[in-house]
Order: C-alpha cells, then structure tokens, then sequence
C-alpha cells in the first residue's frame, strides 16, 4: 500500500460516515407523519410535516426523500467503504466505483442543501456537498487518464454508453421541460412545486445530469480518454440515482397509498440496465495497479 492511497480511502470512508448519519437520522427521524395544511407564498394548497427531521417540508417530499435517504444508508454508503478498501489496496476499479457513488453524493447534498427546509441536518448537507467534490477532484486529479485509456479492454460498451446517455438526457429534458412550461403557465399544482418557489429538481436534473449525460455520449463516442472516466461515474452514478428514484416511489406510494407506475417502471428499468452497464465498464478496466502519483 502507499500513502496516498490509503489516504484517500480514509478520506472516502470518512464521507461515508458523514453520509450514513446524514441518511440514518433522515430514515429514523423522520417523525410521526403528522401534518397540516398550509397555503405556499405563491398560493399553492398542499400539506407539510409538523415534526420530525424534515419538518415544514411538504408531505410527498417528505415520504420521497426518506426512501432516497434509505438508498444512500443501505446501498450507496456501504459501496462507497468497499470501494475506500479496494482504494486502500491500490485498485483502479475501486477509484472509478467511489467517483461515481461521490458524484452521487454531490448531486444528492446539493439538491438536500437548496431545496429542504432549514432544519438540524443543514450544516451536514452543506459540510457533504464540497467534501463529496474535493473527492471527485482529488480522484481526477491524480488519474492518468492515457494509462487509464490503454487499460480498457475490447468489452467496453461504448455504443450502449453511447446511447444511454443520450437516451437518458432525452429522457430528463421529455419529464422536465412540460412541467416547466405547465408552471409557467401558473398551473402550480400541475408543476409540482409543493410549496416550494420555483422547480428545484427540475434546474439541476438539466443543469448537470443532462449535460453529464451528453459529455460521456460525446466523448464515448469520441475514443477520447476523458469518456472512460466520464463512463464509470455516469454509469455508477446512474444505478444510485435511478435506485432513489424508485426507493422515492415507493416510499411515497406508502404514505399516500397511490404509485405512480409509468415513473416507477421507468427508473426501475434503469435501474436495471445502468447497473448492468456499470458492470461491464468496470469489467472493461484490465491489470489492477496504482494510478496515484
């Protein structure tokens, strides 16, 4: 082992200790369910928590976030301390895995920190998000992305990334740019703000996933270097994100007693398929050695 390594696996395992209790207190603290009906600054009706962690956030974002918080506890947490370990031992496979899962984490504590309502968590959410992106550059930073690019073996699908990305911005701009034009026709309700100002979701969803997707379809298909980074974390990232997509469905299928089943199949079979794909760019990646300088 070298120290570089073992301390970047010390870093990684760090946030996801920062993580897990970030997610714990959200699952187990979510409070008693109760609630109360409030009028939103812009005249929307809907109803918000009246305790717990999440509390004076709307009710379906409540549910929602709780099942997202379950997928990072018992999913995204536990990968990323393999992957500090794998890290520890000089693995390039682990590197990819954690850059992914902390792309991840980035997306997650950004969307956490603007959108909820001030509450306990807040300063865990915001110490999160810029360790999750000193993470991300630290890992870029001391990758050689010409070896990376001669370890990548004739398995790599590069079509199927190709055509994911693209199918998954395409998807993204398809659910969120009819709800934006709904909002802005002042059908609040249609939009989904649920009490909040403006569409949250929506701006960062277009914002970064879709221009994420676009650059690892570009330069996948491309054969330029970056790609094979840009691959592993899309792709990692893409099973943790669709997976709390439907953890979000179910959970709130439990507090309201009605699935949405068209978004439900959908990211179910994301899911699915993402996770397939993340298997075979990793897959890809040939003799295991230290890439840290």
């Amino acid at each position: 082992m070298n120290a570089p390594a073992r301390l970047l696996a010390a870093y990684c395992g760090f946030i996801g200790l920062l993580a897990a209790t970030a997610s714990a207190i959200g699952v187990f603290a979510r409070g008693s369910g109760a609630s109360a009906p409030a009028i939103s600054i812009r005249g929307e009706a809907y109803r918000y928590a009246t305790d717990g962690v999440y509390a004076y956030n709307a009710v379906r974002v409540v549910a929602e976030g709780v099942g997202w918080d379950a997928v990072t506890l018992f999913f995204a947490v536990p990968v990323l301390v393999v992957a500090a370990v794998f890290i520890a031992r000089g693995s390039l496979r682990g590197r990819l895995v954690a850059l992914g899962i902390l792309g991840y984490f980035a997306y997650q504590y950004l969307m956490y920190a603007v959108f909820w309502a001030l509450g306990p968590l807040f300063p865990l959410f915001v110490l999160l998000l810029p360790l999750s992106i000193t993470g991300i550059v630290w890992i870029l930073s001391r990758t050689d992305l010409t070896d990376l690019a001669a370890r990548i073996g004739d398995g790599f699908p590069r079509r199927t990334i190709v055509g994911f990305g693209t199918a998954i911005a395409m998807l993204l701009v398809a659910m969120w740019v009819p709800r934006i034009a709904t909002g802005l026709a002042g059908d609040l309700a249609g939009a989904g703000l649920l009490g909040t100002p403006t569409l949250s979701v929506q701006a960062l969803d277009l914002g970064l996933v879709v221009p994420l997707s676009l650059a690892t379809a570009a330069f996948v298909a491309r054969r330029h270097r970056v790609g094979y980074l840009l691959a592993a974390l899309f792709s990692v990232k893409a099973v943790t994100m669709a997976g709390a997509i439907v953890a979000m469905g179910v959970s709130a299928w439990m507090v309201e007693g009605r699935l949405d089943v068209i978004p439900f199949a959908i990211f179910a079979a994301v899911t699915l398929f993402s996770g397939w794909l993340a298997v075979g760019v990793l897959r890809s990646v040939g003799r295991e050695a230290s890439l840290l300088n």
